[in-house]
């Protein structure tokens, strides 16, 4: 019995022990194991994968293979450029970031232009420290003046009018026999410097997605924009400044979008002259500017409430189109039914609205025909005319083009009451006149560069024009009178 339970207490005890061993039982440490130790070994000799090094330079090379195979490619197909990149989506990070940034850019940029305050400041300058030409009499100054008002100027002003009185500056005026310039030619030149880049500044304000081009209602709101500092427009009925600047932008977009993709570079709407012509209405006398003048500007409120009004006048309908018979009133029915079988097939899109072969000339297609009209000594309005004269589109106009062009101005000649007249003649002296590069054929570059494209295009699609081209030495002997008699 004894034994027994000593065994039983020894088993006992045994089986305790057991059941504490997991308990208390310390995990050897790593290096002790052998797998970890050979592990390790493996590793540390770079011999596989299992290397960070190795498998860092393992993907460096992949990638330069990819690259390398890449550019073997393009080399192979020829270099093409990016021609496009996708622009950010509107709300994205990218294009607040985008917006962010411009937006300090041109806030900078204005910052460093002269105001009016400073202009005038400058203005002063000049005449306190320029001599007084004793011939001319004129106020004109020398390179050392040049380089002494730079100096005052920089002081009263600041830096930012320090980059007008660079030596570059100064040679680009035309100096007299002791070298001086006038210093009048010079202030225009840094007001307007001052104005363009104001203006660059206001259109990139308004250009939404920063690509240097404008948008017809940019340009709009452009427009709009400057009709409280126009003098001559400042009186504008409310009603009608919406419609003023859809008359307005279009003459920008005529000439500066020649391909009609409906956005007008900005840089060309700066060098072009129809900003010049808009920058007129700052006159602020009315005596300064006369009747004729004003009918002249199309940006003038004449000019616009002209257009408005022939528009309506031909618009018998009211359905706000136009359509071909409707336009044969223009300009007292004198065009050729021809010439505006042309415009149509040339510079009228068809309606979506209706049957399928309607078509109504909208009001900026009759803005375009107007300044075309008005324009057709100018390589836009001449290029637009061309389009209707070249009769078959290949480009060139043929002595069988001539005849089909002339011979409705011939009928109309001939219903007006006037003398008999040869179409040959005519043709031969259209000739004559453009001296084409081609004997049997007149190309756009032809017209252009005998100078007198638009008149032959009057010719061709005005009888009132080929009479006044028939009358040419009468007129010009008539206006020689009446400016004789002023």
């Amino acid at each position: 019995m004894s034994t027994a339970s000593a065994d039983g207490g020894d088993a006992g005890d045994g089986a305790s022990s057991a059941g504490a061993a997991p308990a208390g039982r310390r995990i050897p440490p790593a290096s002790s194991m052998p797998w970890v130790r050979n592990l390790r070994r493996f590793v540390g000799t770079g011999a596989g994968l299992g290397s960070e090094a190795l498998m860092e330079l393992e993907t460096k090379r992949i990638l330069l293979e990819i690259f390398k195979e890449r550019q073997r490619k393009s080399a192979e197909a020829g270099s093409i450029p990016s021609f496009y990149k996708k622009k950010p989506e509107d709300g994205s990070i990218s294009n607040r970031v985008q917006r962010l940034a411009k937006y300090r850019f041109l806030k900078k940029q204005s910052e460093l232009l002269l105001n009016a305050d400073d202009l005038d400041a400058m203005w002063v300058c000049l005449r306190e420290n320029c001599v007084i030409d004793d011939v001319t009499g004129s106020e004109k100054m020398n390179y050392e003046d040049f380089c002494h008002i730079a100096t005052v100027c920089t002081e009263q002003i600041g830096q930012k009018c320090k980059r007008f009185f660079s030596p570059s500056n100064f040679m680009k005026f035309e100096k007299d026999d002791s070298g001086r310039i006038a210093i009048l030619p010079f202030y225009l030149y840094v007001m307007r410097t001052v104005s363009l880049t104001q203006a660059r500044i206001d259109m990139s304000e308004l250009d939404e997605d920063s690509d240097g081009f404008l948008q017809p209602h940019e340009m709009e709101a452009y427009i709009r924009g400057l009709i409280p500092n126009l003098a001559q427009l400042r009186d504008m009925p409310s009603a009608f400044v919406q419609m003023y600047c859809r008359i307005a932008a279009r003459k920008f977009f005529f000439f500066c979008d020649p391909h009609r993709r409906g956005k007008a570079c900005i840089k060309k709407v700066l060098l072009s002259n129809c900003l010049q012509e808009l920058m007129e209405l700052h006159q602020e006398s009315e005596e300064e500017v006369t009747d004729t003048e004003q009918a002249e500007n199309w940006f003038s409120l004449t000019s616009a409430q002209r257009i408005c009004d022939m528009f309506l006048a031909l618009d018998k309908d009211t359905n706000g189109t136009l359509s071909k018979q409707e336009l044969k009133e223009y300009a007292d029915g004198t065009l050729t039914e021809i010439f505006i079988e042309r415009v149509f097939d040339e510079h009228v899109r068809r309606s979506k609205v209706g049957g399928g072969n309607s078509r109504e000339m909208d009001f900026e297609s009759f803005l375009d025909f107007v300044l075309a009209l008005e324009n057709k000594d100018t390589p836009e309005g001449l290029t637009y005319l061309f389009r209707c004269l070249d009769l078959n589109g290949r480009g060139f106009l043929t002595t069988a083009d001539i005849h089909t062009l002339f011979r409705d101005v011939h009928q109309k000649w001939i219903e007006g009451g006037n003398y008999e007249l040869c179409i040959e003649d005519v043709r031969d002296e259209i000739w004559d006149m453009v001296k084409p590069a081609d004997p049997l054929r007149i190309a756009l570059t032809d017209l252009l560069s005998c100078k007198q494209g638009g008149t032959i295009a009057s010719m061709l699609i005005d009888v009132r024009g080929f009479w006044a081209h028939d009358n040419r030495e009468n007129l010009l002997q008539e206006e020689e009178e009446q400016v004789e008699e002023a």
